[in-house]
């Protein structure tokens, strides 16, 4: 590859990085919406969980992975860990809906900035990675930071360390997954689709179920499935062609823009609150400073 193509394809993939975290940042407006049309986060994850897979499937049939996924499927002891990953995705998607749609988007955003700092802290737990000075003082800020918003809250941010926790162990789970990103990905899709599918039967056979009530309704359940699979298609495309130092500064996209949603939504922001906001960004900021010089000899090498 020429140097001009090399460089139109690193353009084209932080573009495609910027957009999957623009994506996952206004996912709360869509959920919103929904629960405005009184659509239950247990619906929604139903929903999710059903439309997913056949974009998933799309996804698995261009990469012509049919031959991996079988081979997974045909793996008991891999079926056991994708299970357990595909439950605890699915349980991230239950806690962020519950969490944005009762009002609390702040506390979301809140959770997907401690989110990369807690992955550090596991690889440091679970597989003895070393934690720099630098990492050492984001996490402390991060700290700090959780302090100060259970103080603000009176309780400590419960929905914001559930969501970084289940996401942080879903990345610890698939890290140890022998299976890629998108045979992975439709995997726990399919695996989902089971109690969803039944919940989504259910409720529309008992007159509760909202698909089909209204075409507003009917066609954001629709939505789900591109709705959660491109962001996730474009990271994966993404972060395989441009470095680690600018993955780790483009992924405060997503919570950054979900503050945004969370302020317009009038949410309470005290100024205690906003102070454990500094301290989390300045832990983030720290973050992202030590990823990008740890990545510069691997950019200069590659160079």
């Amino acid at each position: 590859m020429n140097l001009e193509a090399a460089a139109k394809e690193q353009r084209a993939a932080v573009a495609a990085a910027i957009s999957c975290y623009l994506m996952w940042g206004l996912m709360p407006l869509m959920f919103q919406a929904m629960g405005r049309s009184g659509i239950s986060p247990w619906e929604i994850t139903g929903h999710r969980a059903l439309w997913s897979v056949f974009w998933a499937g799309g996804l698995v049939l261009l990469a012509r992975q049919g031959g991996q996924v079988l081979a997974i499927l045909r793996d008991p002891k891999l079926m056991g860990w994708l299970t357990l990953s595909a439950l605890l995705i699915g349980l991230n998607w239950l806690l962020f809906l519950i969490t944005v749609n009762s009002g609390h988007t702040l506390e979301a955003s809140l959770g997907y900035y401690i989110n990369p700092l807690m992955n550090m802290l596991a690889g440091a737990l679970l597989f003895r990675e070393k934690i720099s000075r630098v990492g050492m003082v984001a996490i402390g800020l991060a700290v700090i930071g959780v302090l100060f918003q259970t103080a603000a809250l009176g309780h400590p941010p419960f929905m914001s360390l559930a969501l970084a926790l289940s996401f942080c162990l879903y990345g610890v789970l698939r890290k140890q997954i022998a299976a890629d990103a998108q045979s992975g990905l439709f995997i726990e899709c399919l695996i989902l689709t089971v109690p969803g599918l039944a919940y989504v039967v259910w409720l529309q056979m008992h007159g509760q179920g909202h698909l089909g009530q209204r075409l507003s309704a009917t066609s954001l359940l629709l939505l789900l499935g591109p709705a959660t699979v491109a962001p996730l298609a474009a990271f994966g495309w993404a972060a395989r062609r441009i470095p680690l130092s600018t993955m780790s500064f483009l992924q405060f996209i997503g919570p950054t823009v979900q503050f945004g949603i969370g302020l317009a939504n009038g949410e309470a922001f005290t100024p205690l609150r906003a102070l454990s906001f500094v301290l989390i960004w300045t832990g983030v900021a720290v973050f992202a400073w030590g990823a990008w010089q740890r990545s510069r000899p691997q950019d200069q090498a590659a160079t």
